[in-house]
């Protein structure tokens, strides 16, 4: 049975939105996707009778019409320059549509003494989302389980030495988990209007500690070795931008000093289903390291 309720999920082929689409679905739902083109896999949301929206997050005549009739919407905005900007468009067509409630992806090193440029926005993204008067939850999620995924971690992985400079600890969270409990908030969202979430997997790990699991789980040996925060930059700009690099390798010395550490207290409590550990994460997606 189809529900009447649908909802907007910006990022909707990415983790989270791809995950939270799922979901909805799932649950009988209506989606609507915001996505940056037409592509195989708009298609074939298309065809699972998910409404397509072609879009930019930096063009409000996109987000505008995107946002009309919903019962919620999800924002999740890539680590790239325009945070702000985009946060300022999708608050004030939000307003005008009036929509009713609104989960917000911030991360966890938000804040206001943030050096890495994209956490110092996300934490002036959360504020502008708190001016604008409407019903918002922010979420702050601590290193996704889905980095030692991304293809030039996984040949780290792959090849066994992983050089990065990380030297403090986290509790990875599966970006699944995160959906469960993004439709969590849109399903009641006026329990959770004006939170802000940090949001951990079960167990906190170091990086050498997460390797030598990691390594125990493939059956093939992974050395971790920590590298200078200059070196890791140098590393940094060959597969990414500038303002990436920036971002990862300020986040690297937050993780240092603590700023990641931590498990979950909501995810299991709200969703009444515990986030995923790093070794049922890992079996999970075997085939990416194979």
């Amino acid at each position: 049975m189809m529900s009447s309720k649908r909802f907007l999920i910006t990022g909707a082929t990415g983790a989270t939105g791809g995950n939270t689409l799922e979901l909805l679905l799932e649950r009988g739902y209506q989606v609507r996707a915001f996505v940056h083109k037409r592509d195989e896999q708009s298609t074939q949301l298309e065809k699972r009778g998910v409404e397509v929206v072609v879009g930019d997050l930096l063009d409000f005549t996109t987000i505008r019409p995107a946002l009309e009739d919903v019962s919620g919407a999800y924002f999740v905005y890539p680590i790239a320059p325009g945070l702000i900007e985009a946060t300022a468009y999708f608050a004030q067509a939000a307003k005008e549509t009036r929509v009713p409630a609104i989960v917000n992806m911030s991360q966890i090193s938000a804040r206001r003494e943030a050096k890495s440029h994209a956490a110092f926005n996300h934490w002036t993204a959360e504020r502008v989302f708190d001016w604008s008067g409407l019903a918002v939850t922010h979420l702050r999620p601590t290193f996704f389980a889905e980095w030692f995924l991304y293809p030039a971690f996984a040949q780290q992985i792959k090849d066994g030495l992983v050089r990065w400079p990380f030297e403090g600890k986290h509790a990875p969270i599966a970006a699944e988990d995160q959906a469960r409990f993004i439709v969590s908030v849109l399903e009641h969202p006026s329990a959770h209007a004006g939170q802000i979430y940090r949001l951990f997997g079960p167990k906190e790990y170091t990086y050498a500690e997460a390797f030598e699991k990691i390594s125990q789980i493939l059956g093939h040996p992974i050395r971790y070795e920590r590298i200078s925060y200059e070196a890791f930059h140098e590393q940094l700009l060959k597969i990414r931008s500038p303002f990436f690099a920036q971002h990862i390798v300020e986040v690297a010395k937050d993780h240092g000093n603590g700023v990641f550490s931590g498990t979950d207290e909501v995810i299991e409590q709200i969703t009444g289903q515990p986030p995923m550990g790093l070794e049922e994460f890992i079996t999970k997606h075997r085939e990416a390291f194979e």
